[in-house]
C-alpha cells in the first residue's frame, strides 16, 4: 500500500435482526449434576467422568458435587487429595465449565456427616486450595461454603455470621481471585460481606466475587425460606426481607455477580409469565436441567406470546435462550471522515438475556479485502458488563472506533467485529440472524476509489 488519499469512499452498513436460534455459549444455560464421594480408594476419574458426560453434549455447564464426609473427623488424606486433584483434571479435560459444590451430606441429614469442629472445615478448604487455584479456568463458581444439607447452607450449626464470614474469607483466600463464590440467600450475602446494600460495595474484594444460588427458586412466596414476611425496616439490614425487596436487591447485586440454581414445586410463582419476570429481575444465568421436571415440563407446554422473534416458542426454549447473556448487534453505522481519510465505525450492541456476561471480553475489529485476506485488525476497550440484560434488555452499548484507510488500494472491503472471552479466547456467538465467520460478524462494506 502507498500513500493514496481517497476522494470517494462509500460506506454501506449491514442489516441486523435478532434471531431466536439456540446458542452454545460458555458460562450460561442449563446444567446436570454429577457427584463423587472422595475416599482413599483409587478411581479412574478421567474415564468415569467422560463416560458419565458422554450423552450430555448440549450443555456448557455442569455441577460437580464433591462429598468429603469420609474426612469429617480430620484432615483429608494424601490419597484423598490425590483423588480430588485427578477429579479436577478430568473436569478440566471436559467441554464444560463447572459449578463446584463441596459438601458432606447428600441425604438431608447433614448433622450426621458435617464436621463437629469448624476448624476441620477450614482445614479442608485450605487443603483443596492448591487444586482450586491450579484448575481455576474450568470453575465457573464455587457454590456454598461446604456446609448444610446437600451443601445448601441450611440444617447446619455454622450459619451464625461469624462462622459464615470465616468460612467465606477462607474459601476466597485459598481460591483464585478470578473465581466467583456464591451463597444461598441475599441475607447471608449481607451478613458475610457486612454490606447492607449492593450500592457502593465495589471496594469490598469479597463482595466483588460473591454471587447467589437459589435451590428453592420460584417455589413459593418465600422461595422456601429465601425471603420472609418482614420488611427491611422491620427485619433490619442483615435479616431476610420480603420477596419484593429481596428481588430488588438481587436486580442490583446480580448485575455484577452471577446467580442460578433450580426451580421447584409447580405453583403460580413459576407459571411461565411470572417466572420470566423474576428470572429477569434475579439475572439468572444457570438452572438445573433435571429439577423440578414438573416445572420445566410446564414451561415446555406453554407458548410464549411476544411481539419479537420468540413469538410462538415454547416456554422452556424461551428460558433456555435467555439464561445468562444473549448479545446481539442491533444496528451499525459506517462513515468516511474525508480530511482524516478514516472510517468511523459504530455498532449498537444489546443484551436480551437475563444476565450480563461477567467475564472480561475482548472486542476485535478486522477488515478483509476482496480476496478475503485480513488487512487490518484492532482491539477496542469496552466494558460489556454494562449490558446487564434482564429488565434493561433495551439498553444499547455503542461500540465505536476509527479505522485508518489512507493507503488502501481501490476495492471493496468488509468490516467485522468479533467478541471473545478474554481468558479462554473462545468466540462469543451473537444472537443475530447472520452466521458468524472466523472473523466475527460483518458490520458492513467500505468501497474505496
Amino acid at each position: 500500500m502507498g500513500s493514496l488519499f481517497h476522494w470517494k469512499v462509500t460506506c454501506t452498513p449491514a442489516a441486523f435482526a435478532e434471531s431466536s436460534r439456540r446458542l452454545s455459549n460458555p458460562d450460561r444455560g442449563f446444567y446436570y449434576i454429577y457427584g463423587y464421594r472422595i475416599t482413599d480408594e483409587p478411581v479412574d476419574y478421567a474415564t468415569d467422568l467422560r463416560d458419565r458426560t458422554r450423552e450430555d453434549d448440549a450443555t456448557r455447564l455442569g455441577m460437580m458435587q464433591i462429598n468429603l464426609r469420609e474426612y469429617r473427623t480430620g484432615a483429608i488424606s494424601e490419597e484423598g487429595l490425590s483423588n480430588v486433584r485427578q477429579l479436577f483434571a478430568a473436569m478440566a479435560d471436559s467441554d464444560k465449565k463447572w459449578i463446584v459444590r463441596f459438601l458432606y451430606d447428600w441425604n438431608g441429614e447433614n448433622e450426621q456427616y458435617e464436621p463437629e469442629n469448624l476448624d476441620i472445615i477450614l482445614q479442608h478448604m485450605e487443603q483443596v486450595g492448591d487444586v482450586l487455584r491450579e484448575y481455576h479456568s474450568c470453575i465457573y463458581t464455587l457454590q456454598g461454603l461446604f456446609i448444610g444439607n446437600w451443601g445448601e447452607m441450611n440444617g447446619t450449626k455454622y450459619t451464625d455470621p461469624d462462622s459464615m464470614r470465616e468460612l467465606a474469607a477462607r474459601l476466597a483466600d485459598v481460591s483464585d481471585a478470578s473465581t466467583f463464590l456464591s451463597v444461598r440467600t441475599p441475607a447471608q450475602w449481607r451478613k458475610i460481606t457486612g454490606e447492607a446494600a449492593p450500592d457502593g460495595w465495589t471496594e469490598n474484594p469479597l463482595a466483588k466475587r460473591l454471587g447467589l444460588f437459589n435451590d428453592g427458586m420460584l417455589g413459593s412466596v418465600s422461595d422456601y425460606g429465601t425471603y420472609s414476611d418482614n420488611t427491611r425496616q422491620d427485619a433490619g439490614d442483615f435479616s431476610a426481607w420480603t420477596r419484593e425487596e429481596e428481588l430488588a436487591f438481587q436486580d442490583v447485586l446480580c448485575s455484577s455477580v452471577p446467580s442460578g440454581g433450580e426451580v421447584i414445586v409447580d405453583n403460580p410463582y413459576n407459571d411461565l409469565e411470572n417466572a420470566i419476570a423474576d428470572l429477569k429481575t434475579m439475572h439468572v444465568s444457570y438452572l438445573n436441567e433435571d429439577y423440578d421436571r414438573n416445572v420445566l415440563d410446564k414451561w415446555a407446554g406453554t407458548v410464549v406470546n411476544t411481539d419479537d422473534c420468540y413469538d410462538g416458542m415454547d416456554g422452556w426454549s424461551y428460558v433456555e435462550r435467555h439464561l445468562g447473556y444473549r448479545l446481539w448487534i442491533a444496528g451499525a453505522a459506517l462513515s468516511h471522515s474525508f480530511w482524516a481519510d478514516t472510517v468511523e465505525v459504530n455498532a449498537a450492541l444489546k443484551n436480551s438475556g437475563f444476565a450480563p456476561f461477567y467475564r472480561q471480553t475482548k472486542v476485535c475489529v478486522s477488515v478483509t479485502d476482496e480476496t478475503g485476506a485480513v488487512c487490518y485488525t484492532d482491539e477496542w476497550e469496552e466494558e460489556l458488563l454494562k449490558l446487564s440484560g434482564g429488565n434493561e434488555d433495551d439498553r444499547e452499548l455503542a461500540l465505536t472506533g476509527t479505522i485508518p484507510i489512507r493507503g488502501w488500494e481501490s476495492g471493496t472491503y468488509r468490516v467485522y467485529i468479533n467478541l471473545s472471552d478474554a481468558d479462554s479466547g473462545e468466540q462469543i456467538l451473537l444472537a443475530n440472524e447472520a452466521d458468524a465467520t472466523e472473523n466475527g460478524y460483518c458490520l458492513g462494506e467500505v468501497a474505496v476509489r
